[in-house]
This record gives C-alpha cells, structure tokens and sequence, in this order.
C-alpha cells in the first residue's frame, strides 16, 4: 500500500472542525512543522491539541493567530519570564483559550497508554498539589496516587527522518520524543519525513514506529525554526 500523499494540505485534507490532534516533537526538535502551517492554512477551528509545549520554539503558536485551538494539554505552554509573550499566552490572558497543563511525564504515559489501549493508571507525581484537584486518589503501600486517564486523538502529526511508502518510520537522534508514542495513540497518523524510499531500503533494526501505526506520509524538508522566537 502506497501512503504517500503530494503535499501536507492533501494529507490532512478531511482534518475537521472541533477534532483532537497530537502534534509531536520537543521543542523545536521533531515537530511536525510542515503539516501545523498547512492546518493554518486550512483554518480548521475549534481544535484541542496535545503536545508537549507551544509557543517555544515550535510553530503550533501561528494557530493562535485565527483563533484555531479551543484548548491545549501540554507541558510547557507558560514562561515565568520572557522578553515577550507568545501568541497562546496572550490568548490565555484573555480567557479566549483553555489549558491544561500536565507534568511532562505523565503526559508521555496518559499518550503511552492510549496507544496501549490501558483507559487509565495511578501515579504519585501531582499528588498533594493542585494537579490533583478533582481526580481520584489512593493509598498504595502508604504513599498516594492519582488516578490519570488515558490520551488518544482523532489525528496524530508527527515528524520522522525517513520512511518506506508502507510507513515504516525512522528518527533521527531527539526527535524521536513524542512523536513514537503519539504515532500509537491517535486513529489516524499522518508523518511528515524527510525522505521517502521503496519497502525494503529500511533497515529493519532502525525502524521504531511500524507502518501499521502510520496511515499517511508526506515528504516535507525541515524548516528553520530556532528553541525560543
């Protein structure tokens, strides 16, 4: 099965209003830059995203602009201090944008275990604090959990460095982060690559994410963006 697509604006075509994306990469390191400026361009609404941060060094921050994101779950989304505030930040202020922030490790576990299909887990980190507000607790051997649902995601946007037209997807070095357990848990997984070659070039040992998890490819080149704009 041939998965290639001939541009991003085609491989994200029925991407709809009100819909759950993942968005991989840390940082700037791995993020799916090429697919976020042709969902700008598109102008879908009313999106929640999961990603690991926005606004810091990545370009989801240009989603802000048309007023694209309802709300974002993520790590890093506010700076304490900066010499400027990013676009979501500023949206943020308003009350024109919902949050939820998430400890970096249990987000990766909550999108770990959405492709895992595990519903939910315990864990201690947040508990006592106000990430605990509203959740369910308990006492394992004298210590308290919290109880953390699982993320999926209608779509997910990744970023790899080189793949077959099965899929299969190949990382460089950092920006393998989100981008393997984000590929798992989303319905449909659309990978932005660098490079595309025939089945059977890959090096099977280097293959992280199986093309069983990747429904659509598209080859972009890696665009400039630095840590922090």
């Amino acid at each position: 099965m041939n998965k290639v697509f001939e541009s991003p604006a085609a491989a994200i075509h029925d991407v709809f209003d009100g819909a759950t994306i993942m968005f991989g990469g840390f940082v700037s390191a791995g993020s799916p830059t090429n697919l976020i400026l042709a969902l700008y361009e598109k102008g879908t609404k009313d999106l929640t995203g999961v990603a690991n941060n926005i606004g810091l060094g990545d370009k989801l921050d240009i989603l802000c602009e048309k007023r694209q994101l309802r709300k974002m779950i993520a790590s890093f989304a506010i700076r304490a201090s900066a010499r400027r505030q990013s676009l979501f930040e500023q949206l943020y202020a308003k009350g024109e944008v919902e949050l939820e922030l998430v400890p970096q490790g249990t987000l990766a576990e909550r999108i770990r275990a959405g492709g895992a299909g595990i519903p939910a887990f315990y864990t201690p980190t947040g508990a006592g604090t106000v990430v605990a507000e509203g959740k369910e607790t308990r006492v394992f051997d004298g210590r308290e959990y919290l109880l953390e649902r699982a993320l999926t995601a209608d779509f997910a946007f990744v970023r790899a460095y080189k793949a077959d037209r099965l899929g299969n997807l190949v990382y460089r070095k950092a920006s393998r982060n989100f981008n393997e357990p984000m590929a798992m848990a989303a319905r449909v997984t659309i990978a932005e690559v660098e490079e595309i070659v025939a089945p059977g070039e890959l090096d099977p040992e280097h293959v992280v994410t199986p093309g069983i998890f990747v429904h659509r490819l598209v080859r972009a080149p890696a665009q400039d963006v630095r840590w922090f704009q």
